[in-house]
């Protein structure tokens, strides 16, 4: 198959955004994005009738096979495990192509489908491709694809009521760093959910809770524990991750953390502290 330059800026984005929402890995996304244009040369171009669909199709399945191998080391891995943050500094579209399906609690949302019901449920609603479209790349039947997308959008319904407000979202986070920051419990109650859920995700290779963490007086209580042992000269500022607002803390100009949100309702329901150094950008 011949691939110009021009189809190679054109869908390289494509891939990569569909790499990176079935992963939660940008380096894995990028490297399958890669593999699958060096793959694509040694493809007979008479047996491509849409490059697009095709590209689409060879990514899906590669990215699918290192899902089902990841499963087993998804398994082993130590404490909660959070997607892969992307900070969008930038033209975003030299990643991304939109920004559904991108924040890090659908993404995480995304590690309770299976592998089929994941590609399946992004293909069709983030990338629209009609079903006839997405039983051609997983060579599955029409009406099995549908099945599974319904299937798929009833698990991850939980997030359906995301706020994706960014202006809103940033207000409400600007006010809980200043809560914390005063140790202001009244704010503090109101901002976060009675229900919320902390994940923290070291991988084992820095300190980090290796459950999640429950309840509003647990997570304000771990979180204050974390503000008050933190060196008198770390940075904290709000930047965009994910198209969304998020918290990041460094120290001496390196990134140690980034915490990410899952809100509705404009109350904080989910935290995601990722502290991975292998997840950080450098």
């Amino acid at each position: 198959m011949q691939i110009s330059n021009e189809d190679y800026r054109q869908l390289k984005p494509l891939l990569f955004s569909l790499g990176y929402r079935l992963l939660g890995s940008a380096s894995d996304a990028e490297d399958m994005a890669q593999e699958t244009f060096l793959k694509a040369y040694q493809i007979d171009e008479q047996l491509v009738d849409n490059k697009k669909a095709y590209l689409c199709k060879m990514m899906t399945n590669r990215c699918l096979d290192l899902l089902k191998s990841a499963r087993y080391k998804r398994e082993l891995y130590t404490g909660p495990w959070n997607p892969e943050p992307l900070l969008l500094d930038g033209d975003p579209s030299e990643y991304v192509l939109q920004k559904e399906g991108l924040s890090i609690a659908y993404l995480r949302m995304m590690e309770h489908l299976s592998p089929d019901e994941r590609a399946i449920l992004l293909l069709r609603e983030a990338f629209d491709f009609t079903y006839i479209e997405i039983a051609t790349m997983l060579d599955k039947k029409e009406d099995n694809c549908r099945k599974i997308f319904s299937r798929a959008k009833q698990k991850i319904a939980a997030v359906e009521g995301e706020s994706l407000d960014y202006e809103s979202n940033q207000s409400i986070i600007q006010r809980f760093i200043e809560a914390f920051q005063v140790h202001n419990m009244e704010l503090l109650l109101e901002l976060i959910s009675d229900n919320v859920t902390l994940y923290s995700d070291g991988g084992g290779k820095v300190h980090a809770a290796v459950r999640p963490i429950h309840s509003r007086s647990n997570v304000i209580a771990f979180i204050f524990g974390i503000v008050s042992k933190a060196p008198a000269h770390s940075q904290v500022e709000v930047k965009t991750v994910n198209a969304q607002p998020a918290i990041l803390i460094s120290i001496d100009g390196t990134l140690q953390s980034i915490i990410s949100f899952y809100i509705r309702d404009e109350c904080v329901q989910e935290i995601y502290f990722t502290l991975n150094p292998d997840k950080l950008p450098k």
